[in-house]
This record gives structure tokens, sequence and C-alpha cells, in this order.
């Protein structure tokens, strides 16, 4: 990978993974293309940008100090694959359940593929089943 090329995969799955740690949606804007995909759609998430957007909504609704690191960071040809940890507390609501300040510590992994310093296309896996015992939505 192209030196020039290198550096604006890593600035665009920084960019992402700072919205997720800040919530801030012109960071997800700037790091997602137009006509961005995701491959991995959640049930009712909409396609496309909106969909991150209100995921981090949603997530920030349950978990207002919500943070998220990149653990590890892997680059091959277009592809930049990211371990990303997230972590905060379950001090709001979710799906109407309100939480009491439990700790919530899961990690994700996304595939990206990147074009023109965009992603443009999304696979990704949560660890959703250790998020929803921390919520307290199952056991």
């Amino acid at each position: 990978v192209p030196a020039a090329q290198a550096r604006a995969q890593i600035l665009a799955a920084r960019r992402y993974a700072t919205f997720w740690d800040a919530g801030d949606a012109a960071l997800a804007q700037a790091a997602l293309a137009a006509d961005f995909s995701d491959r991995t759609l959640p049930a009712g998430r909409e396609q496309g940008i909106a969909g991150p957007l209100a995921a981090s909504r949603t997530m920030r609704t349950a978990i207002p100090d919500l943070h998220c690191d990149i653990e590890q960071m892997i680059i091959a040809g277009d592809r930049v694959v990211v371990h990303l940890h997230f972590r905060g507390h379950f001090s709001g609501t979710f799906n109407g359940t309100a939480g009491s300040g439990q700790a919530i510590d899961f990690i994700a992994t996304d595939i990206y593929r990147v074009d023109h310093g965009r992603i443009a296309e999304n696979w990704h896996i949560e660890d959703n089943l250790t998020l929803m015992r921390q919520l307290g939505l199952v056991d």
C-alpha cells in the first residue's frame, strides 16, 4: 500500500472511531463516503450514513459517557480492520429500560473498504451478547 493511501485509510478509520468516541456527526460524515454501504446492516437500521448516526444517538442515550478506543488496526490493500473497545456506564435509557450506572465494556471488529480516503463499505460484528448482559436485558 503506498504511504499516502495508507495515511488516508488510517485517517478515515480514526475519524470513524472518534465519531463513536465523541458522537460528533461531522466526524462520521468526514469518514464515510456519500454512498457508504453497511454490508452487515442490523435489523431496523437505515442503510447509508444515516444508520451509524442513529445508532450513535441510541448508544449515547443509553451510555452518555460512551468511549471508543482503537485497540488494533490492520491495513491490507484497500481494507482496514479495526478492533474497537467501547466503555462507559449505562446511566441513560435503552428501549425503555433505565440504567443504574452499570459498567459497559465490549468490543467490536470492523472491516472497512476505503476508497479515496473515505469508508465506502463496512462489515462489522459487535459483542452484542456482552453488551445486552451489561445492560441487564439478558441473563
